[in-house]
């Protein structure tokens, strides 16, 4: 079969070494090449292609010339055609139904057998060819999760102005744009912004729609586009435009950006309400959930905070850039905390399909430098986003190489595998340990999830320096509460804020309790997914390489089961009030038969980024309760009487004032609930 296909592409394309050309492959007018999905086709120099001829691209298309070398199109009387039309060279879409699908990650530390991709499309891979060589253009299949308001898109294309991004109904086919009209205005829903990670805002066009990608703005901005009448996702689009070209530094393919500088001269002013050029208020509109549990609007929050598009018609893989690798990609972000991936769809289960499309977070142990959190997301789609969050700036910065992230498989490399753009597979010693607890529905798919990590160097208790933790927003419904490190269970005095992603160490807190709590009435059961140095343990597993595993404990009862990977188990539906959990590294002792110590109250009093405010959710034993909030003055600023503790009850604090208050909380029996907030 192999050899009959050769047979048929040698008949439709000449392969030639045409030195004054600089072309190695041609195809001709009316020839069409075919590149099947799963297939790779290196061609080592140039390409051209003439008038009608065709390269629809399925698999995988490595071109690498040198500085003499072209990637063009040519009319039909043999002349280059420079930003034509489009339909000469195709990247096509092989699952396009499926773009709500998140590829799987191996499936344990030890297999060989890579995962099966369930999305997958053509890429192209150019290097060495100086850009103002590659004249010719690509046809960029595309779908993508529908984000809201305004979608998040990186452009991997070089001088395509953004006018051209527009529908027209002289364009053919219709699919070709994005399918709808901009303009300049802002708010609008019909404008295209991109991310100034200096300055921190969403900024106008330097051009306006004149703007041209790759030239006026660097090829791996972070473009936010209005979204009204926009429709990416149930609908294929084509957008055309000449790739974008990787240059040769010291013999590396090189397209880097130094990340330094972002937000370090930004005053957010108190509580963020200072304004940008814009005159928005930075509260409105930034969120940095990496930061917020070590204080908001104080110290790293908001700031070193780096927002990208990939510039490549090829995947990017983020999983390593934390690690410094003798024989790896050659990124080593050392301060890195860690990266936002932007929705591209949900975790795909061959049982049960899709699930939650919220933002994915990764972020990065500081010893072992493995990744944590959403790991199968690490791989960001031609045209995706992506967000990378450091701990500081630092004096000499370090650059984030795009070129040699690259990468046409579609689960991530392991650590310490020596790098190429397929490579794949490796062994690896370091233990950091993550339990994922998996909120499923009736017909188990996906709703929420949240994580719970433990390693040597991961913190326990409320932190201003934690290592891989990351906040859930006030809109989601299963999540954590910071742990008392101590004791275990609630810390009290941090109640205003609760996690996506929860850290303690595996040492001091073995055998102590985090909060779990649920308040999505869809949840019905729970599935557990482990993993260790960021790959899934087998299914049916329980102990980790250290011999300790992770436990539950529903609240009100006494029995502490084990989490067995890939096992599911019913819960009751949440509610307003919270079903509780209790999740363990390592079993407590004296288990058997213990008596449940004087419980506290389940009442707290929680951030909420999405407003930048405050709210009490009450124990769900409460009928009524008073809220008196004071200041650190003493003096009361708001005095309530039997509120309706069934549902949350937002705090009206100040904005625009920095200072601490005092929240006290009393249930119609006399329970009382005390907590700090610190703005």
């Amino acid at each position: 079969m192999r050899k009959n296909l050769l047979t048929i592409g040698l008949l439709a394309v000449s392969f030639s070494v045409q030195a004054q050309n600089n072309v190695l492959l041609h195809v001709d007018a009316t020839a069409k090449m075919y590149v099947s999905k799963g297939t790779l086709v290196y061609n080592g120099g140039g390409l051209q292609v003439k008038s009608t001829g065709n390269i629809e691209n399925r698999g995988n298309f490595m071109v690498v010339g040198t500085s003499s070398d072209t990637f063009r199109n040519l009319d039909s009387a043999g002349n280059p055609v420079i930003n034509g039309a489009g339909g000469w060279f195709v990247n096509k879409l092989n699952e396009e139904n499926s773009y709500n699908l998140v590829n799987p990650t191996w499936a344990d530390a030890v297999t060989t057998t890579p995962p099966t991709p369930v999305y997958t499309y053509g890429q192209l891979f150019i290097d060495g060819i100086p850009q103002t060589n590659i004249t010719g253009v690509v046809d960029q299949e595309f779908r993508q999760v529908q984000h809201g308001s305004y979608q998040q898109m990186g452009f991997p294309f070089y001088d395509k102005t953004i006018s051209s991004l527009s529908q027209t109904s002289t364009l053919t086919p219709q699919t070709t744009a994005l399918g709808k009209i901009f303009n300049n205005t802002r708010y609008s829903g019909n404008e295209i912004l991109y991310w100034n990670n200096t300055s921190v805002v969403s900024q106008n066009l330097p051009n306006g729609l004149n703007t041209r990608l790759g030239v006026d703005l660097d090829p791996f901005s972070y473009f936010i586009v209005g979204a009204t009448g926009l429709n990416v996702s149930t609908q294929t689009r084509t957008l055309v435009g000449r790739p974008v070209a990787t240059v040769s530094v010291s013999g590396v393919p090189t397209l880097s950006k130094p990340l330094t500088g972002a937000g370090a001269n930004v005053s957010f002013g108190t509580n963020g309400n200072a304004t940008n050029q814009y005159n928005e208020k930075y509260n409105t509109y930034l969120q940095d959930t990496f930061s917020a549990s070590a204080g908001i609007w104080q110290g790293n929050f908001g700031r070193n905070f780096y927002q990208f598009g990939n510039p490549y018609m090829t995947n990017l893989d983020l999983s390593q850039i934390a690690l410094n690798e003798t024989d790896g990609d050659g990124n080593f972000l050392s301060n890195i905390y860690g990266v936002r991936l932007e929705v591209q769809g949900v975790q795909y289960s061959p049982n049960t399909g899709g699930g939650s499309s919220s933002y994915k977070y990764i972020t990065f142990d500081a010893a072992t430098k493995q990744p944590v959190g959403d790991v199968p997301y690490a791989m960001v789609r031609p045209m995706g986003t992506f967000v990378i969050k450091l701990n500081n700036n630092l004096v000499s910065p370090e650059s984030l190489n795009f070129a040699s992230l690259r990468r046409f498989n579609y689960h991530m490399r392991r650590s310490t595998t020596p790098y190429s753009v397929t490579a794949a597979k490796n062994n690896t010693t370091a233990t950091v340990k993550q339990l994922g607890v998996i909120g499923l529905d009736a017909t188990g798919k996906e709703i929420e999830r949240t994580y719970y990590v433990v390693s040597p160097s991961t913190i326990s208790g409320h932190t201003q320096t934690p290592t891989v933790q990351v906040t859930v927003g006030g809109s989601s419904s299963l999540g954590t509460f910071e742990e008392d490190p101590v004791n275990g269970g609630y810390d009290t005095n941090n109640f205003s804020y609760w996690l996506y992603v929860n850290e303690a160490n595996e040492t001091n807190f073995k055998g102590k309790n985090i909060k779990l709590v649920n308040y999505n009435p869809n949840v019905v059961s729970f599935k557990f997914e482990i993993r260790e140095n960021a790959a899934e343990i087998a299914n049916g597993q329980h102990l980790l390489s250290s011999g300790e595993g992770f436990y539950y404990k529903k609240d009100g009862t006494t029995t502490i089961n084990p989490a067995v990977q890939g096992a599911v188990i019913s819960t009751p539906p949440g509610n307003s009030n919270g079903v509780e959990y209790d999740l363990y590294y390592g079993l407590p002792t004296g288990t058997l038969g213990i008596s449940e110590t004087t419980k506290k109250s389940r009442t707290l009093v929680i951030y909420n980024p999405d407003t930048n405010g405050y709210f009490v959710r009450f124990d769900s034993n409460w009928k009524k309760a008073d809220i008196n909030v004071f200041d650190m003055s003493g003096k009361m600023l708001l005095n309530k009487k039997d509120i309706d503790a069934s549902k949350d009850y937002n705090l009206d604090l100040p904005q625009d004032i920095k200072n601490s208050y005092i929240v006290t909380v009393t249930s119609e029996k006399g329970e009382k609930v005390t907590s700090k907030i610190l703005k």
